[in-house]
């Protein structure tokens, strides 16, 4: 047992007491134990929490990706054949070429477009420091 009354248990003298190696190692073990799991603890909340949101995050933006990228292919390929069908001086003779340019320059267009709305903003956005006045 710890004695905190400055004087050793055993002979009422005064002295330092030193506790037993059994004693020592119990209290420190399980100090030692609760640490580990507040680190632990820690690590997960700090490190798992924000890959799921970024996991999340890139999902959506792979899904959107794929649903566009489609979507375009289709609109693209229907605008040739609109253009082959419909404007019939394309689709023959030595214009055959025109519709598949005019189709490549909507593309280029579109890419442009998407290209320049892509937000670059930062996953997690630093937030401003408020001013104390």
């Amino acid at each position: 047992m710890v004695d905190h009354s400055g004087t050793n248990g055993k002979d009422g003298k005064h002295g330092t007491h030193e506790a037993t190696a059994g004693e020592a190692t119990a209290g420190d073990s399980s100090s030692v134990g609760e640490i580990v799991e507040y680190v632990t603890a820690y690590a997960k909340q700090e490190t798992l929490g924000p890959l799921r949101g970024a996991g999340r995050w890139l999902g959506a933006g792979a899904a959107g990706a794929v649903l566009l990228g489609v979507g375009f292919v289709l609109l693209l390929l229907g605008l040739l054949r609109l253009l082959q069908t419909e404007w019939t001086r394309s689709a023959t003779g030595s214009l055959s070429w025109l519709s598949y340019l005019i189709v490549l320059v909507v593309c280029v267009l579109l890419l442009v477009i998407t290209i320049k709305r892509v937000n670059k903003a930062p996953l997690n956005p630093p937030t401003p420091e408020k001013d104390p006045t």
